[in-house]
């Protein structure tokens, strides 16, 4: 588990690397889609905290018109907007539908979302460890869930931002926002997009140096914290930023945060058959 690579992000705590072990689990091929989603919803009425809050965060080149012009941007990241009426139902704010994306993955979900549907579906979200072993598809030491290059033979395998960040997403592939959730080859587990498309919510609160001395068996993380562990990054990735669609990649968010690039996939310990 964890990475030394040069290109990583030391201030996540990625490295070191080390050997974990965690005990057999079943993890979903692909993230929680908009479908699936909805039938939560419908069956629990459950309100996102995106649709209590009034708002959520999109990236201002899905923006236009007036939307774009009085959503403000934020400090630091301006090309993430806080878009009044943005959530799961209306990706990129009023006028938007998840209609034609029922076969996405769900986002502007927050992680107590996420617990609210594991919660109905009999399941839960990964632990941190699990995911990255999930993820990597019995590889391991490489960069990604195929290998070490990220487009082998000039192939595309995985959705994330292509040409000039953050001002154009233009490429011979290049996809506005998220792709179908079992867009590309699986990994060698049969899992779908572990890395771009949508950061995946993992259990476990988020720290930069808990797992340097933390244990080696199913580890959980920190008992406490005040961001929870997000991992694969998304479509909103490059390597002139945020090159974290590398599979030991780490990230955080507070447990209420939401964006439009934000999802998770779900979990449930070996030989539990009350899924839904």
């Amino acid at each position: 588990m964890g990475s030394d690579d040069p290109d990583g992000f030391l201030a996540d705590g990625e490295g070191p690397v080390r050997e974990v072990t965690v005990k057999a689990f079943r993890i979903a091929p692909t993230a929680v889609t908009n479908a699936q989603f909805a039938s939560f919803v419908k069956d629990t009425g459950h309100i996102t905290e995106a649709e209590e809050f009034g708002f959520s965060y999109v990236v201002d080149a899905f923006l236009t018109g007036h939307l774009k012009a009085n959503s403000p941007a934020v400090p630091g990241t301006p090309w993430w907007r806080a878009v009044s009426g943005a959530n799961w139902r209306s990706p990129t704010g009023p006028g938007s539908s998840f209609a034609d994306r029922q076969h996405h993955p769900v986002v502007h979900v927050s992680w107590n979302d996420a617990q609210a549907y594991c919660a109905w579906s009999g399941t839960r979200l990964p632990t941190e460890a699990e995911w990255e072993h999930a993820a990597r598809g019995g590889l391991e030491r490489r960069r990604y869930p195929w290998g070490d290059e990220l487009t082998p033979s000039g192939q595309d395998m995985c959705n994330i931002w292509q040409g000039e960040f953050p001002v154009r997403n233009a490429g011979p592939h290049a996809r506005t926002g998220t792709a179908p959730a079992k867009s590309y080859r699986p990994n060698g587990y049969g899992l779908y997009n572990t890395v771009g498309n949508v950061w995946e919510w993992c259990a476990d609160w988020f720290s930069p140096d808990f797992h340097r001395t933390g244990p080696r068996q199913d580890p959980t993380g920190p008992h406490t914290g005040t961001a929870r562990v997000m991992r694969g990054g998304s479509h909103m990735c490059h390597d002139s930023y945020c090159n974290r669609y590398r599979v030991a990649a780490r990230s955080s968010n507070t447990p209420d945060s939401s964006t439009g690039n934000i999802g998770f996939r779900v979990a449930a310990d070996e030989g539990d058959s009350s899924q839904r």
